[in-house]
C-alpha cells in the first residue's frame, strides 16, 4: 500500500475513534445527567391550619385517621414538634423563610397587607419556594400564602393566583394530574384541618360523629356541653380532613407521582380553642409532623417513631437538604436528617398582635420545661378579640361560666383580668401546663436559666417584636375592625380617622367571595 495513503487512514481511524469516544462520553454525560434529574425527588408539602395532633397515630383512639395513620407507617412520624408562632400568617411567614417572625419584622398577623403598611425582606433572603425555583423545580402553592411581607408571587410560584385585602395572595389550584409532566416540583397543598368546622356542608361530610359522652377534655377546660361541642367538632373535622388526605393520596398514586416524591404532612399551629390557637401553650404550638419518602435512597426511614425536638422552622430547611439543595446560612431552621443532628435543646415561640388584639408573650420550650414571659401584664388573656367579635360560642361560654362563677381555679386562672410575667412548667409532670412553678424557690434556678436563653436570644436576633408597630399597619386593622379595636396604641388613630372604622370588615366585596369560593 502506498505510504501517504497508510498515513490518511490511520490518521482517519484516529479521528473517527476519538469522534466516537467523544460521542460516547458525551451521551454518558448525558445519560447521567438525566439520570441525576431523574434522582431529585419532589418535595410536597400537605399543610393543615389549625390542628393539633390528635390522630389515631399519635395515640387518640377516638379520632379516626386511617390514611394519615398510613402515612405515619410509611416514614417518620415527629412527636415533639412546635410551631414558632401559634397564628397563620406569621407562622407561615417564618416557615417559608427558614427564620423566625421576629427575625425578618413580619411577627405581627396579617401585616404588610397594603402599600402604606409594607415589609420588604431584606435582599440576600430568599423564600424556600424561590430557592427550589433556582434549582430547577417546578412550584406551586394549591391555596393560601398568608405572607406577612411583599412579594411577586411569580418569582415563588409558577401558577396563576387570588388576591384577598385581608388574607393575601392564594394560588389558583392546579390539577395534580399535570404534575406528572412538572417533574421536579416543590408544592404546597392547603388543607383546612380544623377550619373544616366553617363549611356550611361540615355536620353533612362527617360521616361517623365522635361519641361526644367519650370526650375527655384537658383539666383547663370545663365539663361544659358547649365546650365537648368545639373540641368534638375539631376531631370531626379531623376525619374530614383524613379522607381528604386518602383522596389526594389516591391522584398521586394514579397519576404515577408518588414514586419519587417525598411528602411532609403537618399542621400551622394548634386548634381555636381556650389556651390553644394564638397563645404559647403546647395546645397553641404543638403539631403533627410526618415526613414519608416514596423514592429509594432517601435518609427517611419507614415506620420509625422520633422524639426529637424539632422547630417548624426546621421544615423549610429539611426539604431543602432532602432534594440536595444548599441550606443558606442566614437561615435559622435546620437539616432534620442530618447525622449531627440530636434534637434542638429548645424551641422559641411568639405571639405578637393577633388582628386587633395586641400582646406580647415569647415562650421557651424543651423537653423538660416550658417558659413563657408575658410582657403585657395589664391585659387579660381574654382580651377581647376576633372570636369575640364573630361570637364564637365557646368564647362567650367560657365568659359566662368565669362571671358565674362556675370554672374551678385552674379554669378561672385563663379568663382572669391580669396575669403574671413569668409562667414556668415542668412538661414531664405537668404536661397540661396547670401548676405555675415561677415563684416556687426549689425550681429558682431552672427559671434563671431559661428566662437567660430568652434574654440572651432576644439580644442575638434583635427580636423585632420589641418594637412597637407602625400606625399604618394598625391604622389598616383599624379599618378592618373598626369600633371593636380596645387597646391604647390605637386610640390616636381612632381620633385621626373617625370614619374609617369596619370600611374593609364590612365590605364583602366580590373580590372577598371569589377568594372565598377558592378556598372552599
Amino acid at each position: 500500500m502506498n505510504r501517504n495513503i497508510h498515513k490518511v487512514l490511520v490518521r482517519f481511524s484516529a479521528r473517527l475513534l476519538i469522534i466516537t469516544l467523544l460521542f460516547v462520553f458525551t451521551s454518558c454525560a448525558d445519560w447521567n445527567s438525566n439520570e441525576e434529574s431523574e434522582k431529585q425527588p419532589n418535595i410536597l408539602w400537605i399543610y393543615l391550619e389549625d390542628t393539633n395532633p390528635l390522630f389515631g397515630c399519635y395515640d387518640f383512639p377516638l379520632s379516626q385517621t386511617p390514611n394519615i395513620d398510613k402515612l405515619a407507617e410509611d416514614g417518620v412520624r415527629f412527636t415533639n414538634v412546635f410551631m414558632p408562632v401559634p397564628v397563620c400568617s406569621p407562622c407561615r411567614s417564618g416557615i417559608i423563610c427558614g427564620m423566625m417572625p421576629t427575625s425578618i419584622g413580619v411577627q405581627n398577623h396579617h401585616s404588610s397587607r397594603t402599600e402604606e403598611s409594607a415589609i420588604y425582606l431584606p435582599e440576600n433572603i430568599q423564600t424556600i419556594p424561590e430557592l427550589f425555583k433556582e434549582a430547577g423545580y417546578f412550584t406551586f402553592n394549591n391555596g393560601k400564602d398568608d405572607y406577612n411581607f411583599m412579594y411577586n408571587r411569580f418569582d415563588l410560584y409558577d401558577q396563576s393566583y387570588y388576591k384577598h385585602p385581608l388574607y393575601g395572595k392564594s394560588g389558583e389550584r392546579i390539577d395534580l394530574a399535570v404534575l406528572k409532566e412538572k417533574q421536579p416540583f416543590f408544592g404546597q397543598i392547603q388543607m383546612y384541618g380544623g377550619k373544616e368546622i366553617f363549611s356550611s356542608k361540615f355536620k353533612d361530610r362527617v360521616k361517623n360523629p365522635v361519641d361526644r359522652s367519650k370526650i375527655v377534655l384537658p383539666p383547663y377546660l370545663p365539663n361544659d356541653t358547649v365546650i365537648i361541642e368545639e373540641y368534638a367538632n375539631h376531631i370531626d373535622a379531623i376525619q374530614i380532613t383524613d379522607n381528604r388526605f386518602g383522596e389526594i393520596m389516591e391522584k398521586l398514586k394514579d397519576g404515577g407521582i408518588l414514586v419519587n416524591t417525598i411528602i411532609f404532612f403537618f399542621s400551622d399551629h394548634g386548634m381555636r380553642l381556650t389556651r390553644h390557637k394564638q397563645f404559647l401553650y403546647d395546645g397553641g404550638t404543638h403539631v403533627p409532623l410526618i415526613i414519608a419518602r416514596y423514592k429509594d435512597g432517601m435518609p427517611v426511614e419507614k415506620g420509625i417513631v422520633q422524639d426529637d425536638l424539632i422547630s417548624g422552622l426546621d421544615i423549610g430547611t429539611t426539604s431543602l437538604a432532602l432534594a440536595g439543595l444548599q441550606i443558606p446560612e442566614y437561615m435559622e431552621g435546620v437539616d432534620i436528617f442530618d447525622k449531627d443532628f440530636k434534637g434542638r435543646d429548645w424551641v422559641i415561640s411568639s405571639r405578637d398582635r393577633c388582628d386587633f388584639s395586641i400582646d406580647r408573650i415569647r415562650s421557651v420550650r424543651s423537653k423538660e420545661f416550658k417558659y413563657i414571659r408575658n410582657y403585657m401584664t395589664d391585659r387579660p388573656y381574654m382580651q377581647k378579640s376576633y372570636m369575640d367579635v364573630d361570637r364564637v360560642p365557646f368564647v362567650i361560654r367560657m365568659k359566662e361560666l368565669y362571671n358565674e362563677n362556675k370554672l374551678n381555679e385552674v379554669q378561672a386562672r385563663f379568663m382572669a383580668e391580669d396575669r403574671p410575667a413569668e409562667e414556668f412548667y415542668d412538661i414531664i409532670n405537668d404536661p397540661f401546663e396547670i401548676n405555675n412553678l415561677a415563684g416556687d424557690v426549689v425550681y429558682a434556678d431552672f427559671l434563671k436559666q431559661y428566662r437567660d436563653i430568652l434574654e440572651n436570644w432576644i439580644k442575638e436576633t434583635g427580636d423585632m417584636g420589641q418594637s412597637t408597630e407602625n400606625a399604618e399597619g394598625l391604622k389598616f386593622m383599624l379599618g378592618v375592625w373598626g369600633d371593636h379595636v380596645e387597646n391604647p396604641e390605637y386610640t390616636p388613630l381612632v381620633e385621626a380617622f373617625p370614619d374609617l372604622g369596619g370600611s374593609l370588615f364590612h365590605m364583602k366585596s366580590a373580590e372577598w367571595k371569589k377568594f372565598e369560593n377558592n378556598e372552599n
